[in-house]
């Protein structure tokens, strides 16, 4: 049996304690140690801005100050000021779960005091119009749904282990409650509606003169839009555009918009604890106008109404 020599084991030595140090200050830089919080990227206390794509940003990120880029998972978050306020500005990417994700991703790696949301969504108040901007006062996930037997011909039944239906069904669709916990409250409680926060709320309907637009690139709207403050709003993965679900959407949740993201990003707040709020202006009417959707015609009016709102709402907010 060969035995090494002195050299030999202090070399073998020195080579597991250097891997061994590298594997350890990797892992801290990743945030991934077990038991460990992820390493925040900036201590700052900042407000997190998000839109679901680039267009809805694109006039947040032009009246940033002070720009700082960070790249985390293949998103870019910026760090700057924003109507004098701290924000970090970011993509949550469209549909629930990009937006549960890098909303996640922000408050893991910044120090964020508050969640606002700028972006379009489809309106489903027929008293609402496009370019109208919303601002629910709470938001619930109109997909997360039982999909029931058809115990008759056009007749469907949930499972008899679901809970107490709060909603009528669209067909087989039954919508239900999520579980969700806090740090705060550990125990599994049942939620359909995530409240925005009441501060923020108030601050919003406290905004006056916010100046909207009619008319970008040779498109215009045929009326003057309008901010409306409350009601609810309502998100899932899927676009809309069906008359029917639109009115069934109204009838039953009592929204006035319905987007891809926002109740994500509401539940995710309120896990973490951290006050959220949404603006969202009107692209298209889910399938009530007449003729084709008309989102590419006027998301960019309606994006940047939201963004207006957004900024007047942050120039007005006292943390």
């Amino acid at each position: 049996m060969h035995s090494s020599s002195a050299p030999e084991r202090l070399w073998r030595f020195l080579t597991f304690y250097l891997v061994t140090g590298l594997v350890a200050f990797t892992a801290l830089a990743l945030g991934g140690c077990a038991g460990m919080a992820p390493v925040r990227l900036d201590n700052t206390p900042r407000m997190a801005v998000l839109s679901a794509f680039e267009p809805e940003l694109t006039l947040l990120l032009a009246k940033l100050e002070r720009p700082a880029r960070h790249s985390l998972n293949g998103v870019e978050f910026t760090t700057g000021t924003l109507e004098g306020k701290p924000v970090v500005l970011f993509l949550s990417g469209i549909s629930m779960t990009n937006a549960t994700m890098n909303t996640q991703l922000a408050l893991d790696r910044f120090n964020i005091q508050g969640i606002v949301f700028s972006g379009i969504a489809g309106g489903v108040n027929p008293g609402l119009h496009i370019g109208d901007v919303s601002v629910p006062a709470q938001w619930g996930q109109y997909l997360e749904v039982a999909i029931s037997r058809e115990t008759s011909p056009g007749q469907f039944t949930p499972p008899p282990h679901m809970e107490r239906p709060m909603f009528p069904a669209f067909g087989m669709l039954q919508p239900r409650t999520v579980e969700t916990r806090t740090a705060a409250n550990p125990t599994l409680v049942r939620k359909f509606w995530f409240e925005a926060d009441p501060k923020m709320l108030e601050t919003a309907r406290g905004l006056r003169n916010v100046e909207l637009i009619s008319c970008k690139a040779g498109q215009c709207l045929t009326r003057k839009p309008g901010l409306v403050i409350g009601g609810n709003g309502v998100s899932g993965q899927a676009f809309v555009d069906n008359a029917a679900f639109r009115e069934y959407a109204f009838k039953t949740f009592q929204a006035n918009v319905l987007d891809m993201e926002t109740a994500a990003v509401g539940m995710v707040a309120y896990s973490n604890g951290v006050p959220y709020i949404a603006f969202r202006s009107l692209s298209d009417l889910a399938g009530g106008g007449e003729g084709q959707n008309e989102m590419n015609t006027f998301f960019s009016i309606a994006a940047d109404n939201s963004a207006r709102v957004l900024l007047a709402f942050l120039a007005a907010w006292k943390p």
